[in-house]
């Protein structure tokens, strides 16, 4: 079907400035004119944090900002990769031996990332070479997922020059193996809402298959982002990569306690499944089978029957096996509890009681206290943003994202968001020199966005 391909529309440049902007950086960079613009959206999770990687749904919302690539395609094998931001290099390779350095995730290695994918799925012998100029409005490091978007619009771009197709579906998930070739072990909800977002509706991402449901929010109510300033870059750091490999052994212990084959389970979700039992009674058996101490790699080796050699070479990804202390309880409970959370957060958007908004609310300040306490993602900067928020007003408040830095989201009655506005960066951003330069773009309510699309010049 048509309706499940990314959207083409025809514009005229001169009633898109942006656009039209881009067109003219990018004659003056490359001495020719784009074929076409990519654009694909940043996100905002509501809720359902570090769990798409376990198999569980989450609701997130794209966002208004976004990356938007010109492009040429070549007849030269040779990808020319330049940036409207000056403090990103040029890049040029050759189209028929990409190499993607996973010890330094420089921006370009994001966009090859998607190249790449696209050229191992369709086996393309001889790919098309392009002339791309990027161009970003989403906070890098911010947990908005800015990693995820130029790694399917880079995916975008790379199928368009190349003359194939992919519905939306197939594109997210292709998408996110993508971006493992970087060392992110990320689960597909940033790809996913990147291609399947509708203006004015958050989704409901469920995986395994990939399928995306409206949900609506409730009226009177606004989201507000707030950039802690604090950075962090998924690739960058081991803190991510981590928790999925925390999450993958506890994974295995619970199997192996319930007498089924651990060997074939590699999620949480997967557990659930085949004891088929509701997440509460998940809960039960977190409290049953794990102690809250943390476990070595000997213990999880004698649980298994297996040595500390076979865990590493055959469980843990190349760029965690240095770690000797995993916290598989607090992991576990985390993540189960945050999937009936997400579960839970749906309902009530559909069946709309009177205190709505205030168990939404509720809902958030759980998913962030469990963020903080079990998972350990955040940090003293994203607890105090935090606060400030409650303490302006916010119905809910959390940390959006992998966490260790990023942005926080905040629900907040539209009558009081002026004010709050105010308030927050009073009490956050003024008291930085850091953070008041950061300032224009770290604090701002937004509305659901829509998904990736192509544009032609009419």
């Amino acid at each position: 079907m048509a309706t499940d391909l990314p959207p083409t529309r025809s514009v005229q440049l001169l009633e898109e400035p942006r656009l039209l902007k881009l067109k003219k950086m990018f004659v003056s960079k490359f001495q020719s004119t784009p074929k076409f613009y990519a654009r694909a959206p940043g996100r905002v999770n509501l809720i359902g944090e570090h769990i798409d990687y376990c198999g569980y749904s989450v609701l997130p919302m794209a966002i208004e900002q976004d990356i938007l690539i010109a492009a040429e395609p070549l007849s030269t094998p040779v990808i020319h990769l330049a940036n409207a931001n000056a403090s990103y290099v040029d890049f040029s390779t050759n189209a028929d031996n990409v190499e993607i350095n996973q010890t330094k995730p420089s921006w370009h290695n994001y966009f090859l990332c998607g190249f790449k994918g696209i050229e191992d799925h369709f086996s393309l012998d001889r790919p098309s070479g392009m002339n791309c100029l990027v161009e970003g409005t989403i906070p890098a490091s911010s947990g908005l997922s800015s990693s995820s978007a130029l790694v399917c619009c880079a995916g975008l771009v790379t199928l368009l020059a190349n003359g194939k197709t992919l519905s939306k579906v197939e594109l997210a998930e292709l998408c996110t193996k993508s971006e493992r070739y970087i060392g992110t072990e990320g689960g597909g909800m940033d790809q996913s809402i990147c291609f399947l977002a509708e203006k004015g509706t958050a989704k409901l991402i469920e995986f395994s298959p990939l399928r995306a449901t409206d949900v609506r929010l409730p009226r009177g109510v606004a989201f507000v982002i707030a950039n802690s300033c604090i950075e962090m870059n998924k690739a960058a750091t081991s803190h991510f990569n981590i928790r999925v490999m925390e999450c993958r052994l506890a994974t295995k212990l619970l199997a192996k306690s319930k007498g089924l084959d651990w060997k074939a389970m590699a999620k949480l979700q997967d557990v659930q499944v085949a004891l088929k039992l509701g997440l509460e009674e998940m809960l039960t058996v977190v409290e049953e089978v794990f102690h809250p101490e943390p476990y070595g790699i000997e213990e999880i080796g004698e649980h298994l029957g297996i040595s500390p050699k076979e865990l590493c070479a055959q469980i843990l990804s190349q760029n965690t096996r240095d770690v000797t202390v995993f916290k598989l309880y607090q992991r576990a409970k985390h993540v189960y509890s945050e999937a009936a959370r997400v579960l839970e957060f749906k309902k009530i958007c559909e069946e709309a009681p009177v205190d709505a908004i205030q168990s939404l609310g509720d809902l958030m300040n759980q998913s962030h206290a469990s963020c903080r306490d079990l998972y350990e993602c955040s940090c003293p900067e994203l607890n105090q943003l935090v606060d400030i928020c409650l303490r302006f007003g916010a119905v809910g408040s959390r940390l959006t994202g992998a966490g260790w830095g990023g942005c926080t989201v905040s629900m907040v009655p539209a009558d009081k968001l002026e004010r709050f506005l105010a308030n927050v960066k009073e009490a956050y951003y003024k008291n930085s020199e850091q953070r008041l330069t950061l300032d224009e773009n770290s604090l701002f309510a937004t509305n659901p966005g829509s998904g990736a699309i192509v544009f032609l010049e009419a």
